[in-house]
């Protein structure tokens, strides 16, 4: 294969346009820092290494990949060709050496999933195919080779199983909560690997606009001339900085049963970094490679990962993430917000500024601020 567009089997393996390929290319290149500590903090989750090993014996890898071989079409060069040229192509600019098997189902549903313990099976739905074009599609077949070549398909299938068992044993108090902490655990991490797979997906395309398309058809459907990107972007930015405290905690309780970030989250996330430095180091050829990979240290990760945490509370502009660091900080405003109550956490919500009729307010008198019943 190359990079500049050459012909293998009758078939066209990359776009005309040049492209990257990054020899050797370690996961952690690509890999969000707080997928790396979501997975670290799952691993320490009590019981989880138990489940763990329980499951890998339990899960049957050759029934899993029956299943696809019999009800499903396995991608090849008689079947979806141009899937295939772009698996491979896929698998040539991240150097994974092995290309693993892709299968198409039927699904109106638009979906892709990497699954398997010992090798990794891609899976796209139907919809997801006719939903796409070729360079929005180059990104998604991009975006699940990054998750085989993180190892992410073995967490993905043991969640699958969890999900689906924590359904069959709801009528069983203990049991139920001992699973779904270990399945929240699981869909925690697995909403930061999406994360990660679609910064894998962008070094593959490298081509922002596609994966921004790609995102938003998957949120409003195949009317592309109806959408546009700005605005789609501009709902991220509503999203994250609107309202006040009470929709910072119904945000996480949208996300928990959640499986992937909210599209327009996840198109917000891409485009920071695809403009950041780290990126254009990647595009220049310096990345982590995979021969160094035994000689990182877990800790160091973590400490990354904690510092990227602590960055994205900091500069958050979601009202609960500015309480977190206005505490941290110890933000001489934080007492007057609270007395304010829950609207004082608002968006754009001025800081305790002292008015006349607070000057002449005793200091017994409680203050006439509204409170949370008053919003409402």
């Amino acid at each position: 294969m190359s990079d500049n567009g050459h012909q293998q089997n009758g078939h066209e393996n990359v776009p005309s346009r040049q492209r990257r390929r990054f020899e050797g290319i370690s996961s952690r290149t690509y890999e969000h820092p707080a997928d790396r500590s979501a997975l670290v903090a799952l691993r320490r989750l009590s019981g989880f290494d138990t489940v763990f090993k329980a499951l890998s014996g339990l899960l049957p890898e050759r029934s899993l990949r029956l299943l696809f071989l019999s009800d499903s079409v396995r991608v090849s060069d008689a079947q979806f060709a141009h899937l295939n040229v772009m698996l491979r192509d896929a698998c040539h600019i991240l150097d994974l050496e092995k290309v693993p098997p892709m299968y198409v189902t039927q699904d109106p549903q638009p979906n892709a999933m990497c699954i398997g313990l010992d090798e990794p099976i891609i899976v796209v739905t139907t919809g997801l195919v006719e939903l796409l074009d070729e360079e929005e599609m180059r990104a998604v077949v991009g975006h699940e080779v990054g998750h085989a070549l993180s190892g992410h398909a073995v967490y993905r299938t043991i969640l699958l199983f969890l999900t689906n068992l924590a359904l069959r044993v709801a009528w069983i108090p203990l049991g139920n909560i001992a699973i779904m902490a270990i399945v929240t655990a699981l869909r925690e991490w697995f909403r930061k690997s999406e994360l990660s797979a679609d910064r894998a997906g962008l070094l593959v395309g490298q081509d922002l606009k596609a994966s921004m398309r790609g995102l938003m058809k998957l949120a409003g459907g195949n009317h592309l001339h109806e959408m546009n990107v700005d605005a789609f972007l501009e709902q991220a930015e509503e999203y994250e900085a609107g309202g006040d405290l009470r929709d910072s905690v119904l945000k996480i309780l949208n996300t928990l049963p959640r499986t992937h970030p909210f599209t327009t989250v996840r198109a917000a996330e891409l485009k920071k970094w695809a403009e950041s430095r780290d990126y254009q180091r990647i595009m220049d050829g310096h990345y982590p490679r995979r021969t160094e990979d035994k000689e990182t240290s877990v800790s160091d990760s973590f400490r990354q990962s904690a510092a990227s945490y602590a960055t994205d509370v900091k500069n958050s502009k979601d009202p609960l993430m500015k309480l977190v660091s206005d505490i941290a900080g110890g933000a001489g405003d934080l007492g007057g917000r609270v007395r304010r109550g829950f609207g004082g956490f608002a968006s754009g919500a001025p800081k305790d500024q002292t008015t006349p009729n607070d000057q002449t307010t005793p200091k017994d008198q409680p203050p006439h601020d509204s409170t949370p019943e008053d919003n409402d």
